[in-house]
């Protein structure tokens, strides 16, 4: 039977299907594919031929063919430009949960050159308003719970032109009368188009803007490039076929020959949603399922079962709440052959329970990656990942992982270090900040921030974080983030935020608080004070009050250690 590395070998060498060849910019040698599609205007063009003989998007009620759906968003595209002279650079923000209108506006913006920004649907308000100015965009897309937040607020967003409400309906005439500025989405989708916008895209053309938590305190909007796109997209295709030359090599079947279905229950705003599923799903013909509403295990079950679902990815604490669901047996699972979740090293304990909720589980995968790395840098799947369950994989093709010292020199296998990632799939930068770029990309390498090692296999081990960050269900938290916020309050003299290990969300936020002289606080008035101006993932399920001064070094910092090692004062339910 070949071994991973000879699959590898197979595909990726000279003729071969993803041959790898390297090339050379100003940080110095660097793989890619050599034949590889331009842009992702290329990925609409392809699918758009597909017709309406098979359904792209389900969404409730709705349900859009490949053919339908591009007529639509080429509606959108012409919709925007002759409605608000969008064009190439411009910035077009999306503030919505999942549903077909996020998936048509991001299509709409790339194929014309323009650039997507994500805001993260959990935003407050104060949050929202920050993305805006800072990505600059000309046009904002949003739902009517999103836009709640944003009422009465346009006016500080001097470059917002125009903004569409996705689930505008006949009472609403008053509200966008009410505003110039204000549309109904419905107005962009008057026109289907099998006409493509032909602004010209380069490789190197800026293509989304996605916010990442940031160390300083407020998030910065990584950059991926139509290349970063399409080289996330290669790799992800390249990783499908090797999984199912493994998985014939011993015996088993790639799959029924149908269309592949897909449960998308990852945010659009994450890379894993839309890099890794919207777009891959997109060029390969896979029908993309979609929930309304929050997540729920029934729901996603009840989807499972009705649309004949064969692939999931996404967080573990989704795996985890429908694996733990006590109906779910109730439920036809069997379609299901393919269960992956990144966003945290995965447990054999749930790889287990993958296998007794999904009886026909072929493979369940793992993969590791960042906003900044536009999305997987590597993945295990298959045989590997029963044989190194602890492992994130190794890189994929055209990316090249580094495990560096204190001293910055490279970590021979079994040592550990920082994780550093260099490839075609590496952002440019941060939108706007190039004193946050140099420190994130030095040389051509990403520092991650991940600590870890690399077996003699070079397989990625990831053990720990440089990062003062909590990863909670799949959402990066920067801890400083809310400390500033806990010590604007007049009655909180200073504040440590540290991550406690959770079941089910991997971590949980916990806030350490040293009150003023004589103040009295309750964990609910911390808690209500953070959610006031913070996302409610960031807002703290654990309250600790101290007794005294934070403990800090000579130099001021934080010593999160020893507060990591005390016993709770005050506790908190989980949110």
């Amino acid at each position: 039977m070949a071994s991973t590395a000879e699959i590898r070998a197979q595909l990726t060498g000279p003729g071969g299907p993803f041959e790898v060849v390297t090339v050379h910019d100003e940080h110095g040698p660097m793989k890619v594919y050599k034949d590889r599609l331009p842009n992702l205007r290329a990925v609409a063009e392809l699918a758009a031929r597909r017709g309406d003989d098979e359904v792209f998007l389900v969404h409730g009620d709705e349900r859009l063919g490949f053919g339908q759906f591009f007529g639509l968003a080429n509606s959108v595209a012409h919709g925007l430009r002759d409605g608000v002279g969008l064009t190439h650079g411009d910035r077009v923000a999306v503030l919505s949960a999942n549903n077909p209108e996020w998936c048509l506006t991001f299509w709409a913006t790339v194929a014309s050159g323009a650039i997507l920004v994500g805001l993260n649907g959990w935003w407050k308000t104060d949050e929202i308003l920050y993305g805006l100015q800072d990505s600059g965009a000309r046009v904002l897309v949003v739902d009517r719970p999103r836009w709640e937040r944003l009422a009465g607020h346009l006016d500080d967003c001097p470059d917002l032109e125009a903004v569409y409400l996705i689930d505008a309906g006949p009472d609403d005439e008053t509200l966008l009368g009410s505003d110039a500025r204000l549309h109904a989405f419905d107005e962009l989708t008057t026109a289907p188009s099998p006409e493509l916008p032909g602004t010209p895209i380069a490789e190197e053309d800026h293509a989304v803007v996605f916010y990442t938590s940031g160390t300083t305190g407020r998030p910065k909007g990584a950059i991926s490039s139509h290349r970063n796109m399409i080289a996330n997209l290669q790799n992800t295709v390249f990783n499908t076929i090797a999984g199912a030359i493994a998985l014939e090599a011993t015996g088993g079947t790639a799959g029924g020959g149908g269309q592949t279905v897909a449960l998308l229950t990852s945010p659009l705003f994450h890379v894993s949603g839309c890099h890794s599923s919207l777009v891959v799903g997109t060029l390969g013909g896979v029908r993309l399922v979609i929930p309304q509403g929050r997540f729920q295990p029934d729901r996603a079950l009840q989807l499972i079962e009705d649309e004949g679902v064969t692939i999931w990815a996404t967080v573990p604490t989704m795996v985890w709440r429908v694996c733990e669901f006590p109906g779910r047996h109730d439920y036809d699972t069997s379609t299901v052959t393919s269960v992956a979740f990144g966003g945290s090293p995965s447990a054999e304990e749930l790889q287990r329970m993958v296998r007794e909720t999904f009886p026909n589980v072929r493979s369940t995968s793992n993969a590791y990656g960042l906003t900044e790395s536009s999305s997987v840098a590597t993945v295990i799947s298959g045989a590997d990942a029963l044989a190194k369950p602890a492992s994130v994989g190794p890189p994929m093709p055209v990316v090249d992982i580094r495990i560096q010292g204190p001293d910055g020199t490279p970590q021979p296998p079994g040592r550990t270090g920082e994780v550093l990632i260099r490839g075609p799939i590496i952002m440019p930068g941060y939108w706007g900040k190039p004193e946050a770029t140099a420190e994130a990309i030095r040389d051509g390498w990403l520092h991650t921030g991940d600590v870890g090692h690399l077996d003699e296999d070079g397989y990625l081990f990831i053990t720990d974080r440089v990062k003062d960050m909590i990863i909670r269900g799949g959402e990066n938290i920067y801890c400083v983030e809310i400390e500033q916020r806990l010590v604007e309050h007049p009655a909180i003299a200073d504040a440590a935020v540290i991550g406690v290990p959770h079941a089910e969300l991997g971590e949980e936020v916990k806030a350490v608080v040293e009150l003023a002289e004589g103040a009295t606080l309750t964990g609910d008035d911390v808690r209500a004070w953070v959610a006031e101006a913070l996302a409610d993932f960031k807002v703290p399920a654990y309250v600790t009050f101290h007794a005294g001064k934070l403990p800090r070094n000579a130099s001021g910092k934080l010593l999160k250690n020893v507060l990591r090692g005390e016993g709770e004062v005050s506790f908190a339910e989980t949110m």
